[in-house]
C-alpha cells in the first residue's frame, strides 16, 4: 500500500533520511521506532507531504505522491503534541475539520462519544490539559475514516482508561483493513497492538521484522525485550 524507494532527505550537511526503503502492506499496525534523531519524524512528514525528499519516490496505492496532495484525503494524522487555535471551543474545531470534506459520507465519531467530548464541546482549546487535548486530536484523526492512520505517539498524556479505549479502536481499524502506523517511546504500550517492527537508526532502517519472526528470532516475549537483545546482537557482530 505505502512504499519508499531509495528516500533521502539532507538539512543542509545533515543527512537525516539515507537510502530509505520500505514495503508497508494493509491490514497491519506497524511500529516505527528509535532513538531521537533518527528520521523518524522526517519519515513521517515525507509521506504526509510536509517534507519533499531529495532523491528516491513514495508511493501509495501505486500513485507517486511526492508533489501532490490528493492522498492527503486518505491520511488520518495524529501529532504527538496538537497546536489548535486556542479561542475556539472543542465544538467549534471539530465542526471546522468536519466542513473540511462536506462530501465524506460518514464520520466516524467514536472516540468523540467514547472521550467525552460532547459534553466539553463548549471548552476552549486554550484552557485544556494535555491529555484533553491528545483525545481531541485522536478524534480527528480518525474522523474521515481514512484508509491510513498515522499516530505520533498516541498514548502519550492519555490517563489508562483513555489510553486502552484508543488501543482498542486501533486494533479495530487494523481488523477492518486499515494501515495504522504508529511511533512510540513507550515499548511496552506495543506489545499487544501492533504487528510487525519498524527500527530506524541514523537515518536508515536498521530492520523491518513481523512482532512473531522478532521474538523467535531472540526468544522473547516482549517486544521491548527483543528490540534490545536484538540491537545488542547487532552492536556485537
Amino acid at each position: 500500500m505505502i512504499q519508499f524507494e531509495n528516500v533521502s532527505k539532507r538539512f543542509g550537511s545533515l543527512e537525516v533520511l539515507k537510502n530509505v526503503n520500505l514495503d508497508m502492506a494493509s491490514g497491519h499496525c506497524i511500529a516505527l521506532i528509535g532513538p531521537n534523531g533518527c528520521g523518524k519524524t522526517t519519515l513521517i512528514k515525507s509521506l504526509l507531504g510536509m517534507v519533499i525528499p531529495d532523491e528516491g519516490s513514495i508511493h501509495v496505492n501505486g500513485a507517486e505522491i511526492i508533489h501532490q496532495h490528493l492522498h492527503r484525503a486518505g491520511l488520518g494524522y495524529m501529532p504527538q503534541i496538537g497546536k489548535y487555535p486556542g479561542n475556539l471551543t472543542i465544538g467549534q474545531l471539530i465542526d471546522m475539520v468536519r466542513h473540511l470534506r462536506p462530501d465524506q459520507p460518514i464520520y466516524d465519531e467514536y472516540l468523540i462519544d467514547s472521550f467525552g467530548l460532547r459534553t466539553l464541546q463548549s471548552k476552549k482549546m486554550a484552557t485544556l490539559s494535555g491529555g484533553t487535548i491528545q483525545k481531541v486530536s485522536a478524534a480527528l484523526a480518525f474522523l474521515f475514516n481514512p484508509p491510513v492512520l498515522v499516530l505520533d505517539e498516541p498514548t502519550a498524556g492519555l490517563d489508562p482508561l483513555s489510553s486502552e479505549t484508543l488501543k482498542l479502536k486501533i486494533s479495530q481499524e487494523v481488523i477492518n483493513g486499515k494501515l495504522v502506523l504508529i511511533t512510540s517511546h513507550i515499548l511496552s504500550e506495543l506489545d499487544d497492538l501492533v504487528s510487525q517492527i519498524i527500527f530506524m537508526q541514523e537515518g536508515r532502517i536498521l530492520f523491518h521484522k513481523s512482532v512473531e519472526a522478532l521474538l523467535a528470532e531472540t526468544k522473547e516475549s516482549k517486544i521491548s525485550k527483543a528490540i534490545v537483545t536484538l540491537l545488542a546482537k547487532t552492536v556485537n557482530s
